[in-house]
């Protein structure tokens, strides 16, 4: 479901999306992002924003909240962020955007979506707050980010849950796909003596070898964790029946596929 899911819910962070918040005087994607997804929080400050969403490290979020709140609301921010977002969907996939078949995985999945508990899942818990859309595509990808976020609030517990901090996890993530910390993404712009002091924490708890690479005790963390976040993102599921998942799975596939080539 993570597969089918996540490139559904992450057209929010393709560029129709960032133009549309740059069109309301966002000085640069990430400030359109944190405007988008931290609205559902509200008003609230960096130090709770940061919090929620665990891996940026110290610093970053404050560099744009509370900034963003003085440019839009987030009543205004979660509807350009619905919009844009359905409009990169539909861009997407073409003419299975008024498809039947997208009709039906997106009712599947919003019923899955708004059935799973809240407790101990705050931005979950935000978007669930909000009015589901009435048009298909915008509800397909309003309950595809239910879902993701909901998972995200679990695996961040599962990461408080085995002492794996924010930035760790962005580390442990590179290694697992074979990559340096230095030469991934969402860590190497981070100052080289901070990043440095990450791994050696790492490997002084036994987790990353001298060489960079993953100790055995590290890649079984990771492996945990893993496993843990799939248990936790189950019970969203539950409220369906094994035939009616089989049928969102088959729903989602072409629409999930329809996006990765998009992208590719």
């Amino acid at each position: 479901m993570f597969e089918l899911i996540e490139p559904i819910a992450t057209v929010t962070f393709s560029e129709v999306v960032n133009d549309a918040f740059l069109a309301l005087g966002m000085r640069n994607y990430w400030d359109g992002y944190f405007a988008g997804r931290a609205a559902p929080l509200g008003l609230a400050p960096a130090e709770v924003v940061h919090a929620v969403f665990y891996n940026f490290a110290d610093g970053e979020v404050a560099r744009h909240i509370p900034w963003v709140w003085g440019r839009t609301t987030p009543q205004e921010a979660i509807a350009v962020r619905e919009r844009g977002s359905a409009a990169a969907l539909r861009q997407m996939i073409g003419e299975l955007a008024d498809s039947p078949g997208l009709v039906r995985a997106g009712d599947l999945a919003t019923r899955a979506a708004v059935g799973a508990p809240t407790e101990g899942r705050v931005l979950y818990a935000g978007l669930r707050a909000l009015d589901v859309p009435e048009e298909p595509v915008a509800r397909l990808w309003h309950a595809a980010t239910l879902l993701r976020e909901h998972r995200g609030d679990g695996h961040n517990a599962a990461l408080v849950a085995h002492g794996i901090g924010g930035t760790e996890a962005h580390v442990l993530l590179a290694l697992s796909l074979g990559m340096r910390p230095e030469e991934f993404g969402r860590v190497h712009h981070l100052p080289k003596k901070q990043l440095a002091g990450v791994i050696d924490g790492l490997r002084d708890r036994g987790l990353v070898n001298t060489a960079g690479g993953f100790t055995d005790a590290g890649r079984e963390i990771k492996e945990r964790i893993e496993s843990l976040t799939d248990e936790l993102a189950a019970p969203a599921y539950d409220v369906l029946s094994a035939e009616e998942l089989a049928e969102l799975i088959a729903g989602l596939e072409p629409i999930a596929a329809a996006v990765r080539a998009a992208e590719d």
